[in-house]
Parts: structure tokens; sequence; C-alpha cells
């Protein structure tokens, strides 16, 4: 089924030309109604946490963003034996995954009680969206984030096993890989060590504002309107329904 088009918000975000060219945040304020939350993704901005929870929301578009092209996903030899043990399911466990990737015992977690309930109340429109790593039965890890047309924004993810959130990104990568991926953006926010070894580039904030627009009016994967689809790392895609 098509995503449910929410409300949309009366928030005004301020135009790119506006924004500090050396600071990634942009904006303070507003809300996390999903049209408020939309609006900001089509238009290269994500919020995060900059205080207590009391304090206002912060706006972010990183001078320097990073995305992982859907060509350049690093994959050792160990790796992909290790995807082999794992099964890729979309969106069977979204409130698992956001509650593991929210787990305040992580270091430097920042997903708090409001933006979990945020982003599930995105997900139950149909705009996010979870792939899963499973063995034996049980999560082992997996990552969420926003898709909007061809973009996907992801937001987080997670592990309980050696590799899982590693293999769900694999996951994503082949789902995405359809006769449109070379328009569709993987945006991860940073490139940090970690990500920078599984390919994730950086891309100036322009790079990436000009290459958005395309991106957004691209149809969805077929996997998040809920059609089957082939898979790399496992056996196949369950998608809930």
């Amino acid at each position: 089924m098509p995503p449910v088009h929410p409300p949309d918000t009366p928030w005004v975000f301020p135009e790119p030309h506006l924004w500090d060219p050396e600071d990634d945040l942009v904006a303070v304020g507003a809300d996390l109604e999903p049209g408020t939350l939309l609006r900001a993704y089509s238009r290269g901005l994500f919020p995060m946490p900059i205080g207590p929870p009391q304090d206002p929301m912060g706006w972010f578009s990183p001078v320097r963003r990073g995305v992982l092209p859907l060509d350049g996903l690093k994959v050792s030899r160990s790796l992909r034996r290790s995807a082999r043990e794992f099964e890729i399911r979309v969106d069977t466990a979204f409130d698992e995954v956001i509650a593991a990737c929210g787990d305040r015992r992580r270091p430097d977690g920042w997903i708090t009680r409001e933006v979990r309930a945020a982003y599930t109340e995105l997900h139950e429109l149909g705009w996010a969206h979870s792939v899963e790593a499973w063995r034996d039965g049980r999560l082992a890890g997996g990552l969420y984030g926003v898709a909007i047309g061809g973009l996907f924004a992801g937001e987080s993810m997670f592990h309980r096993e050696r590799d899982a959130s590693k293999v769900a990104l694999m996951g994503l990568v082949s789902l995405l890989s359809d006769e449109h991926a070379h328009d569709r953006v993987l945006d991860v926010q940073w490139q940090t060590p970690h990500l920078e070894t599984l390919g994730v580039q950086e891309r100036s904030r322009s790079t990436y504002l000009a290459d958005l627009p395309v991106a957004l009016h691209l149809p969805l994967p077929a996997a998040f309107e809920g059609v089957p689809a082939a898979d790399d790392p496992g056996e196949g895609v369950d998608q809930a329904r």
C-alpha cells in the first residue's frame, strides 16, 4: 500500500541560502509531527536533540553529507560468508528495531521517547521502514529510516550478533538497487570511520541538495510498497502486510 499523506505542517524551515555554510545545525524548534518530518527530509534536513528533552529540537543539514552510493558498498569475503547465515526481512519488527537503536545504554544515544514515538507514527503511515537481519528466528540486528520516493534517509542501526547490522545494510542496498538505482540516494547523515570502511562517501551540502529533487520524484522501491523482492544476503525478503 502507498504511504498515507499526513496533514501538512504549519512550520516553515529557512531556505538553504540562509544557512550558515560552516554549521551543520541550520534550524531550531518546530515539532516532530509527520508532516513536519516529511517536509524536513524533502528539504535535506533531519532532526536530532541538541539538549535535554525539554529543549527545542535541532534540525541538521551537514556541510559534508554522508551518502552510500549503491554501487559502492564494500563487502569483505568474510562478511559475504556471514551474510549467508541471516535472513533479511522488511518491516516485520519495526518497534523492536527502533527500541534497540534507542537503547539508552548505547554510547552517544540520542533517540528519545519523543523521537521514537514520532518515527513509529511515520512507520504506521508507511514512511518509515525497518530492514532486519534474522537468524534462527531471532532478530540479530537491523536499521530503520525514512523512505520518500528514491530517498532513503537512514537513521540508526544496531546489532546483537556480529555482522548483523552490516548484513541489514547489505539487504537495504539490495532492495534499493533496481532500475532507478543510479538516481536513488542512500543518506546516512555523516560519514564516520566505521561507515567509511563500508563505502560511505562525503558529498557537499550543495551537491546533496541538488541531487535530492530527482530522488524524491522516483517511485518507492518495491519492498517498501509491500511487494516481494529478490535479495542477495538471504533466501528472500519477508514483508509485513
